[in-house]
């Protein structure tokens, strides 16, 4: 895929030159400080040692003692609490967190998934009838609830009371909940609005051992948890998350749990394992239960106590996970086919494909996968109770929602945000959705829109890789959202000591006239370019700067994004 290159402007020369002086860093590692926020030394303290002791007070969060409280009660009362979470990463970690908090202490508590196909997304009317006719009078809703007022005011009709716990927008109306926590309500103060729904889970664990007078370290064991929802949900690695991430990657590489560590065995992940190897390792496994079959099997496996019992449960995610794979595969496969195969939908500016027996629990993923071959708007649709229903995947800076919304006359209900939607339609009118979704992008896409976007944070000679400068760069991590991993670029260099591995990669050499560095490159997927780079060409080359470690012998190794020729 061909990229368009964007290098960051540099930041202002009085900031950069300052924070150099005060943390004692190169003006490189400090100009891209400064343009991620941190412009000064307390900043800079703060941002390459988190303290779990500056997380925020979890009472400045609206309605956080009413929570609280209303817990308070029902553990007095001895009533039963249900723990209730969707279906994906963040829901499943969020009701092991809740859950297995309470469950330490409290025997009636048990915990609800909704089933993807039979109830959808978010609270459902048989979540809350299951609980109303099995004697729960309180429900902890988490990454769900926020705009369900039918099925909270439902809720209340039949003598269940809930507290939501919610990271996404609100709508106008709050739902008339006991309490309703969600750091992004326009009447909320909570410092920092990006937490995932684990994080607000994690809010509401705090401040209730905090009124109980708990010792708040006994919450260390859930920040695992919190990790991988934060790494998964792909939110920003920013403020809060990153305190919560950091610590809890510490407690993922030499504590897991049960659970977590039987995934990292399934997946061969054994150390130094980072917020990538979450979201492309573990995370995948935890989401495939609920794709494919119940997510219950995945929040039984996070909240296992024994390694044992874990690694069977791991195992069962992971043939289903397989099971995922599969359908992800033979669904993309036929989705690039359709596309082949009609010289019209080759030239449209978006892609909208419908197959009735395509798996409704891959077909996000498919969309996303089609976007990495033909580079557009997507929505990939299938048949589900009698409906064509889908997933929309966007490209870069182009707001797939509000295309979406110009197309509602032919909907039955859609939503989701910029870069991601579901949508529910007759399948009388997929046809002519296809056909006005494109009349709608053709009109919006503009020529930012057609190429994925490299941000690159600098450019680098090759005598400035090194393990001073690296050093430093890897306590920037964890990156993700918000913190990405530095991109550097280097011009007019060469190749020697080029080899091709497994007739996909390259690994080579680079050089630079002038420079005595000529570090080692690994190119996945760059095989095509041999004979350019063989012939001694000149490029550009974008990189990440990252340490090899092979035979118990490590050496820096730059990981290429992208080459470029005159």
């Amino acid at each position: 895929m061909e990229f368009r290159w964007k290098i960051k402007a540099p930041a202002e020369g009085e900031k950069v030159d300052r924070l150099g002086s005060e943390i004692n860093v190169n003006p490189v590692l400090a100009n891209i400080l400064v343009n991620r926020g941190v412009d000064s030394f307390q900043k800079a303290k703060d941002f390459f040692r988190p303290d779990l002791d500056k997380l925020h007070d979890p009472f400045l969060m609206k309605d956080m003692d009413l929570a609280v409280d209303r817990i308070q009660k029902a553990i007095l009362a001895q009533e039963k609490i249900m723990v209730y979470g969707d279906y994906d990463v963040d829901g499943t970690t969020s009701v092991a967190l809740m859950y297995g908090f309470l469950r330490d202490f409290y025997p009636n508590v048990d915990f609800y998934i909704p089933d993807r196909y039979k109830e959808g997304y978010g609270i459902s009317e048989k979540g809350v009838r299951y609980a109303a006719e099995n004697g729960f009078t309180l429900i902890i809703s988490l990454d769900c609830g926020i705009k369900a007022l039918e099925k909270v005011a439902l809720a209340n009709e039949l003598g269940v009371d809930f507290i939501i716990c919610d990271h996404h927008t609100p709508g106008e109306v709050i739902p008339d909940a006991v309490a309703v926590l969600d750091p992004k309500r326009v009447d909320c103060d909570y410092p920092y609005k990006e937490l995932s729904g684990c994080g607000v889970g994690f809010k509401l664990i705090q401040a209730f051992s905090i009124k109980a007078g708990r010792d708040p370290a006994n919450l260390n064991s859930f920040l695992d948890l919190l990790a991988v929802s934060i790494a998964a949900d792909i939110v920003p690695i920013t403020g809060e998350n990153r305190v919560l991430a950091f610590y809890g990657l510490e407690r993922l590489n030499n504590n897991p749990r049960p659970g977590l560590k039987a995934l990292m065995l399934r997946s061969k992940l054994e150390k130094d394992i980072d917020i990538t190897d979450i979201v492309f390792k573990i995370g995948p496994r935890i989401n495939a239960s609920g794709r494919i079959e119940h997510a219950k099997a995945s929040v039984e496996l996070l909240i296992s106590k024994d390694l044992t019992d874990a690694l069977r449960r791991a195992e069962l995610v992971e043939d289903v996970n397989a099971a995922r794979k599969n359908f992800d595969e033979n669904i993309t496969r036929e989705a690039i086919q359709m596309i082949v195969e009609r010289d019209t939908l080759q030239e449209y500016k978006s892609t909208v494909l419908f197959k009735e027996d395509w798996h409704k629990g891959v077909i996000g993923i498919v969309a996303s996968r089609c976007i990495e071959k033909y580079y557009r708007p997507t929505i990939i649709l299938t048949e589900s109770n009698n409906k064509a229903t889908g997933s929309a995947r966007s490209v870069f800076d182009f707001d797939i929602y509000e295309a979406i919304s110009e197309c509602s006359d032919l909907l039955e209900q859609f939503g989701g945000h910029k870069y991601a939607a579901g949508l529910t339609m007759s399948v009388d009118n997929v046809v002519a959705f296809q056909e006005k979704f494109e009349r709608v992008v053709s009109e919006r896409l503009t020529e930012i829109h057609m190429k994925p976007v490299l941000a690159v944070d600098d450019e680098l000679l090759l005598d400035q890789i090194n393990y001073k400068f690296y050093n430093i760069l890897k306590q920037m991590a964890p990156f993700g959202p918000g913190n990405p991993e530095p991109i550097f670029c280097s011009n007019q260099v060469y190749v020697e000591n080029i080899r091709v591995l497994k007739d996909k990669h390259l690994k080579f050499d680079i050089v630079q006239d002038g420079q005595v560095t000529r570090p080692t490159c690994i190119a996945f997927g760059f095989a095509e370019y041999y004979q350019m780079l063989n012939s001694k060409m000149r490029f550009n080359v974008a990189y990440e700067v990252r340490e090899n470690t092979f035979r118990n012998t490590s050496s820096l190794q730059l990981y290429v994004k992208d080459i470029k020729f005159d």
